[in-house]
């Protein structure tokens, strides 16, 4: 018998969602009103965003054979069978636009909730917005840590922040000084002990920034230069100059697509050399940051919480990946998997509530649990923390390291370098020069 390739597998299955049964005409429709970054400096991540959240709201409505609960109920069966439907808005990454926008979900949509808005900066603005009309917001795509200090009672955050992102870099810089690196031999202190961080000038960025320089004390490490640059400028040469005047040995980032293209675009003009080089996700996990860029990723890090290489370990990520690949014609990133998780979130959410009263689905998402088993992302679950500290963050999630590299093929593929254990190949140490 002739094998079917698995993305036509994966095609058919897509299809096959007009076929199946679904809920009836008549189930009602639970309106959750998403805003992110359509236009603009991070339209690519927002290409990415609504892809990841449109495939888990079509997963979600229809009975599908992928191996997590809500593919198998067509709908949100304790509400008779409602279906998801995901009203996107453009914040353009304005959190004054972002403000505007989610009090018309609330009081023109009529929506039950909301989620977005990836910006950490739109997200403060709009979980304001929510917590002043009593609405639940599920944010999946803003890791500033500050956006769970806050004590909010209508704000939950499913992603990892980026405290947890932050130490995962140093705890792999920990693990090269240790030999714990795959295909690496223990790296003496001293080589990568000076650091040198760019991020823009935001309520992400500044929080990367001071994240790195507390995380750097804590473990050792100095910074050399520390940038806040503008975002989505038009030239960075100057900022690059900065940089390599302090001779770092590793370089670390956080800026969204626009600039990460050009930040490694000028790094090369330069002949900037470093032994790491590692970006904050966005912008470096992009799918227009590698294919722009072509062999030039190659040794970069990025922090991320999917790469492909999970759907080898996870079937269900196996499975929602290869939709996705029909949908888009490339593999889920870190952006697309968060939102995916976020809708996912939701629809678990309403299920056990059983009703969009905001007070129950408060109920609902206060004691939530999410076995990791139903996730693509390979996290032990989701559950939201309710002590004051950290309110209403899952405590559940994690992170992943990885490196872009050439497969046999000459494909350039995200290898995942940490944790050590999930590693999926050697480590290309010391990055090569540009």
């Amino acid at each position: 018998m002739r094998k079917t390739h698995p993305i036509l597998t994966a095609f058919l299955l897509f299809s096959a969602i007009l076929f199946v049964t679904a809920p009836s005409c008549g189930a009602d429709t639970v309106k959750i009103g998403v805003l992110y970054p359509l236009t603009g400096g991070a339209a690519a991540e927002g290409r990415e965003l609504r892809a990841g959240a449109e495939l888990a709201a079509e997963i979600a409505n229809n009975i599908m054979p992928v191996d997590m609960d809500m593919a198998r109920r067509g709908g949100i069966s304790s509400l008779g069978g409602a279906r998801i439907e995901l009203i996107f808005m453009d914040h353009e990454g304005n959190p004054t636009l972002g403000a505007d926008l989610a009090k018309k979900l609330i009081l023109d949509d009529k929506v039950a909730g909301i989620m977005g808005c990836y910006h950490s900066a739109v997200t403060k603005a709009v979980s304001a917005v929510c917590e002043q009309y009593g609405i639940p917001m599920i944010n999946a795509t803003s890791t500033s840590p500050a956006l769970t200090q806050r004590e909010l009672q209508w704000f939950w955050r499913t992603t990892p922040n980026d405290v947890t992102f932050t130490k995962d870099l140093f705890e792999l810089f920990k693990g090269l000084c240790e030999g714990k690196v795959k295909g690496v031999a223990a790296v003496p202190k001293q080589q990568i002990a000076k650091l040198a961080s760019a991020c823009e000038k935001t309520e992400w960025g500044s929080q990367v920034s001071e994240t790195i320089d507390a995380f750097a004390k804590q473990y050792g490490f100095e910074v050399k230069k520390a940038l806040l640059y503008a975002a989505k400028s038009p030239d960075l040469s100057s900022e690059v100059r900065s940089l390599q005047a302090a001779k770092p040995d590793a370089m670390l980032f956080a800026c969204y697509t626009s600039d990460a293209i050009l930040m490694v675009k000028t790094l090369k003009a330069q002949k900037v050399s470093a032994k790491i080089v590692w970006g904050q996700d966005s912008g470096f996990e992009a799918p227009e940051f590698f294919t722009t860029l072509g062999d030039d990723v190659v040794g970069i890090l990025t922090r991320t919480v999917f790469a492909p290489k999970v759907a080898e370990v996870k079937k269900a990520a196996g499975q929602v990946n290869a939709l996705y690949k029909v949908k888009t014609g490339h593999d889920l990133t870190g952006a697309s998997a968060r939102a995916f998780t976020g809708v996912q979130t939701w629809v678990e959410v309403l299920q056990k509530a059983g009703s969009t009263k905001p007070e129950a689905i408060r109920q609902a998402a206060n004691s939530i649990s999410i076995p990791g088993g139903q996730l693509i992302v390979p996290w032990a679950g989701i559950r939201f923390a309710s002590g004051k500290e950290d309110k209403g963050q899952n405590e559940l999630g994690s992170g992943i390291i990885g490196q872009y590299q050439k497969d046999k093929a000459g494909n350039i593929v995200l290898e995942m370098i940490y944790p050590f254990d999930l590693a999926t190949a050697n480590m290309i140490y010391p990055f090569k020069s540009f």
